[in-house]
């Protein structure tokens, strides 16, 4: 995360971190102070709230901000609290405000959104090297042939 205003982020870490108590996590092993639920007893985050209420723990997040486009992508509702709507918070206030809808401000954001996200995911990638170098090791390396992953990787054309 690029800090356009460190002094703000670090309060609003702080702030976060004093609303749900030093060194608390829910039942699932979230710790991310953004992605707990303040107030809650036992600490439980925004997702396993969700669950348990029957509802869906995706949310829609909105990359360039709503002021700027409406396009959603859905995240997990963590990741979405903890990460990106808090990287948001980094950009510069006339871009997340966008009052006049100027179309290069509105372009920054689309850009600004798309980097906070690809760091979101980045390390995905490392993710499924160690998943594969697992399966590997257990089935060889043309793991991927056997019949209990038949029709996994299959991609449209």
């Amino acid at each position: 995360m690029s800090h356009d205003d460190p002094i703000g982020a670090a309060k609003r870490r702080s702030v976060a971190r004093r609303r749900i108590g030093a060194g608390k996590k829910c039942a699932c092993g979230e710790s991310r102070p953004l992605a707990l639920i303040a107030g809650s007893d036992p600490i439980i985050c925004i997702e396993c709230n969700a669950r348990k209420n029957g509802r869906t723990i995706w949310e829609e997040h909105h990359p360039a901000r709503r002021a700027n486009d409406d396009h959603t992508v859905r995240f997990r509702a963590n990741d979405h609290q903890a990460e990106l709507t808090e990287a948001q918070q980094e950009w510069p206030k006339t871009t997340r405000e966008n009052q006049d809808r100027d179309p290069l401000l509105a372009d920054a954001a689309r850009i600004r959104g798309h980097v906070d996200t690809v760091r979101l995911v980045d390390g995905i990638p490392i993710d499924l090297e160690k998943l594969r170098a697992a399966l590997v090791a257990v089935y060889g390396p043309q793991w991927f042939l056997r019949e209990e992953f038949a029709g996994c990787f299959e991609r449209e054309s």
